[in-house]
């Protein structure tokens, strides 16, 4: 009797080990792994509005269009161009920024960007000049609210601006 006790035990627990070996084998094959990030081009149109820091200038409207290239998911490649005016009441001014810059994401949503390249001038009153511009925002996935200052060295102003745009991948 004692026997047949410790052979039906043993049953028991090796049966046992068999279900929990093959309950633990099912939840790793039903977990997946997560996928590579996969690079990826954004596209995104702006609208901008600035106070020039100087007293040459009252404000400045613009509008541009960015072109992003994703790195990863909390880096990416920005290339920046549109046209911006700066009003006065005497002579406004006019110009085409061509700009390269680096996003970082911060978190899930907030970013920095840095940009450097020229200002173009299309008014009789600006000519070419190198421009920078740091900034901070937020992006969602299709709205983009950025805050920056932007220097122009030749211009004899820089100016805090707000960028409102719609985004997009491509």
């Amino acid at each position: 009797m004692r026997t047949v006790k410790r052979i039906l035990g043993l049953t028991l627990i090796a049966t046992a080990m068999l279900f929990s070996i093959n309950a633990s084998a099912q939840e790793t094959t039903q977990t997946k792994p997560k996928p590579e990030y996969l690079h990826h081009w954004r596209l995104g149109y702006g609208l901008n509005g600035g106070i020039p820091l100087k007293n040459v200038y009252d404000f400045s409207l613009g509008a541009d269009a960015r072109l992003q290239y994703d790195f990863t998911t909390k880096t990416s490649l920005a290339a920046t161009t549109g046209y911006t005016h700066l009003f006065s009441p005497g002579d406004d001014a006019g110009f085409i920024p061509a700009k390269l810059g680096f996003k970082a994401f911060l978190g899930d949503q907030i970013y920095a960007l840095g940009e450097a390249g020229g200002a173009f001038g299309t008014t009789k009153e600006l000519g070419n000049s190198f421009l920078w511009a740091p900034g901070v925002g937020i992006a969602t996935k299709h709205i983009d609210i950025s805050l920056r200052y932007e220097n122009y060295s030749e211009y004899n102003t820089g100016q805090i601006s707000l960028r409102l745009a719609y985004g997009y991948k491509i």
